[in-house]
């Protein structure tokens, strides 16, 4: 059970976010015809809060493997951030593998934060 509520869904939810965003903006400009439009903006900017949602869940798993407390709010919020990404682009797109990886990034980070040590105890030393 352990395993499988590990912190490393941050890992694979940061590298499954980031690469998609990846794959996304290529394949948006390698169908592009034409010029620079408010189109090709759009579908790029969906591509582009995958990388950036990917980047910052990369340095959650940073600071969750170094107990860093505040990690678990920032990944959660990202989690959050890309349900909502795929609530609103769900009747175009069924991402059900984002989703997954997102409920158990929350349930992981939920988990994880009782374990971790409070910011305030460690600040407490050097007052």
């Amino acid at each position: 059970m352990n395993i499988l509520l590990s912190i490393h869904w941050t890992l694979a939810a940061s590298l499954f976010y980031f690469v998609n965003g990846v794959l996304h903006d290529i394949f948006v400009l390698k169908a592009h015809k034409g010029e620079y439009n408010r189109d090709l903006l759009r579908l790029l900017m969906d591509g582009h809060v995958l990388i950036f949602g990917g980047a910052i869940m990369f340095v959650c798993w940073l600071m969750l493997m170094s107990k860093i407390q505040c990690a678990v709010p920032i990944a959660i919020i990202v989690a959050m951030s890309m349900l909502v990404y795929c609530a609103m682009i769900f009747p175009f797109l069924k991402s059900f593998g984002t989703i997954t990886i997102s409920v158990m990034v929350i349930i992981v980070c939920l988990k994880a934060y009782s374990t971790f040590p409070s910011i305030w105890e460690i600040m407490e030393k050097y007052r």
